[in-house]
């Protein structure tokens, strides 16, 4: 929201986040593709009067239990905001994007998807 984005759901009160990306001039389809680019997935979704279709929605929708199952918090929330709103801002600049990449491939290995033990 402090970056110009409007949260459809009012806020962050569940682990599912709506943004309408219209202030934007962006679909939900490109954000999604370019999201995916850099290495974070998100949903197009429809927002409540969704002037687009369902196939090129105005909205993308985030959901974060797939970060905390990580151990991830607020800190990496502001800088997965961050890496977002960098992305969308620049979808046509692959130099931009490669860096994005990078950083979110540094924070998943920070943060790996499953602790490996080695008891036994």
């Amino acid at each position: 929201a402090n970056r110009g984005y409007r949260l459809v759901s009012g806020g962050t009160d569940n682990h599912m986040v709506l943004i309408d990306l219209t202030r934007q001039d962006m679909t939900g389809r490109r954000a999604t593709e370019t999201l995916e680019k850099v290495g974070i997935t998100v949903n197009q979704n429809l927002i409540p009067y969704d002037p687009r279709s369902a196939r090129d929605t105005s909205g993308i929708r985030i959901g974060s239990p797939a970060l905390t199952s990580r151990g991830m918090r607020e800190a990496e929330m502001e800088l997965i905001s961050d890496l977002i709103h960098r992305a969308l801002s620049a979808p046509e600049d692959p130099a931009v994007l490669a860096a994005i990449r990078g950083q979110v491939m540094e924070l998943t290995e920070a943060f790996p998807l499953y602790q490996r033990s080695y008891h036994m």
